[in-house]
Order: structure tokens, then C-alpha cells, then sequence
């Protein structure tokens, strides 16, 4: 995704421009991600524009209540887009044509999938998993003090697999989906116009191919993002449970709850993010030849 024409980007460049990447896109749209994250967990209360929810958050409990969680997606976040970005372009690389340097779009999607759970298993669970409960408690008994606190505290009373990997299944399911749908459609937006002589490293360029990338992977995968949610919550809930308790609240619709919050993160977030990374790469190859 981040390769050039010539397909020459150095892994360590890639990882490195993930990460930052990364950071700077949750950093930025993180109080979107609690609305999202709100909202799957109780409800729209009546309210279904993501400003809106915001701005009654930030009016009820503090601007920094939009922030509860955050350090742990960001972390996250520098670590998991730092693995898919690597990821991608190294599995990306095995399907791609020597001569033209590149690859079909079923190719793209199918290296994104593979991606995803590599992404899912080594950060994007435990992560997920450490703020969904943190926004949960700062909803509830608010008795975590830190991520950390957070961790100790699941750790000890439901064990090490439940407290870091409780919606493993349908976390791993959701980033197949959004790592495929995200990574696969960029790559294919870049290699189309490539073909049409269209500038695709230009930041214009790339923040519109983020966006469409984002809008496309929300659409497609948001009954898996739903029930991860609600399965990540800080009591111990299983997959299926969560299942019945979503259709029995709001029936088949009820999987899409909370999709007008996410795409008010991931169309900005997909911009921000293979905008920011584009920018990463070009600086770093600046930097280090």
C-alpha cells in the first residue's frame, strides 16, 4: 500500500510510517471513537448525530471524559498500524506482477485480510479490549484508574486470555473485514490511478482514496465492530450472548448501531491516516535515503 511504482519500500520505513501514521490519525479522531463506542454500548439516547453526542458528553462529564481510554487506542494504535502497513506491503509483495509492480484487486483485499489477523492477534485485541472497558467503567463503577489499573484489575478476576482477549473472534472477523476492505481498496484506488496518470502520492490525493477506503470498510463491516463492542465491555460478556442481546434490543438493525458515529471517525480517519503515512514515508526516505 505504501509501496512506490518500483515497489521499493523498506520494511523498517513501512513500519515505522505506520506508527505514525497511526498515532497521529487517533489522536485526532479519538473522541469520535468514544461517541461510537457510547452508543454501542447504551444506546442513542435519542441522539444519533456524533457532534451532537460529543458535545453532550463534553457538556455533562468534561472534555476529558472524550478522552477516557485514548493513551491505550493510541498506543494501540502505533503498534497496530505500524504491524499492517509492514504486513501488507511484505504479503502484498508476494502476489505483486515483477513487471508492472502491481496486483489485482482481489490480490490487494485477499493480502489486506491475511493482514488483519496478523493485526488482530499480536495488538489490536488487547488493545480494543483495554479502552472498550475503560469507557465502559467511566459509564459505570469508574473504578480503573489507569490502563494499567485496568489490566491488573481484569487480569486477576477473569484470568489473562479474558482480560486481554475477550472478543478475539469477532475483533479478528472485523479487522479481516476493514483491513481487507481499507488496505485492498486504497491499494487499488493507487494502482487505477496510476494507470490514468493521476499524481497518487499528492496529499489531496491520498487523504480522497482514505476516505472512500474508510467509508466503503465501515459500511461492510459494522455488525462485526457492534458486536466486538459490546463483547469487549468491563463485565465478561461471550460472543453469542452478545448476538441475542443486540437483535433482541433493536432486531437486525441493531448490528449497524453506532454506524453514523464511526463514519464520522473512519471517512476523516481514513484520510488522516494514508495521508499521514504517504507524508511518513517521503520524510523518512528524505532522512535515510
Amino acid at each position: 500500500m505504501v509501496a512506490d511504482a518500483d515497489g521499493k519500500t523498506s520494511p523498517v520505513i513501512s513500519l515505522v510510517a505506520g506508527g505514525i501514521a497511526g498515532g497521529v490519525e487517533s489522536a485526532c479522531t479519538y473522541p469520535f471513537e468514544f461517541a461510537k463506542t457510547r452508543v454501542q454500548l447504551y444506546g442513542h439516547e435519542g441522539i444519533r448525530n456524533p457532534f451532537m453526542v460529543v458535545a453532550k458528553v463534553a457538556r455533562e462529564e468534561g472534555l476529558r471524559a472524550l478522552y477516557k481510554g485514548c493513551s491505550t487506542l493510541v498506543v494501540g494504535s502505533i503498534g497496530k498500524d505500524a504491524v499492517r502497513f509492514v504486513a501488507f506491503d511484505s504479503i502484498r509483495s508476494l502476489f505483486t506482477d515483477p513487471v508492472t509492480q502491481q496486483s489485482s484487486t482481489a490480490q490487494s483485499i485477499g493480502a489486506g485480510m491475511l493482514t488483519g489477523v496478523v493485526a488482530s492477534t499480536t495488538i489490536v485485541t488487547p488493545s480494543e479490549r483495554i479502552k472498550t472497558a475503560l469507557i465502559d467503567d467511566a459509564r459505570t463503577s469508574r473504578r480503573f484508574r489507569s490502563p494499567w489499573h485496568c489490566i491488573a484489575v481484569l487480569w486477576r478476576e477473569q484470568g489473562a486470555l479474558r482480560a486481554l482477549y475477550s472478543g478475539y473472534a469477532t475483533t479478528t472477523l472485523k479487522q479481516v473485514g476493514t483491513t481487507g476492505f481499507r488496505l485492498g481498496s486504497y491499494a487499488a484506488l493507487k494502482d487505477w490511478e496510476r494507470g490514468h496518470g493521476i499524481a497518487v502520492n499528492h496529499p489531496v490525493t491520498s487523504f480522497a482514496n482514505g476516505a472512500v477506503a474508510g467509508t466503503l470498510t465501515t459500511l461492510a463491516t459494522q455488525p462485526f465492530d457492534t458486536v466486538k463492542t459490546k463483547a469487549q465491555q468491563a463485565r465478561a460478556v461471550g460472543t453469542m450472548e452478545c448476538v441475542r442481546i443486540i437483535y433482541a434490543e433493536d432486531g437486525v438493525r441493531g448490528f449497524w448501531r453506532g454506524t453514523v458515529m464511526r463514519l464520522g471517525r473512519t471517512v476523516m480517519a481514513g484520510g488522516i491516516l494514508f495521508t499521514a503515512n504517504e507524508q511518513a514515508v517521503k520524510l523518512l526516505k528524505t532522512i535515510f535515503g
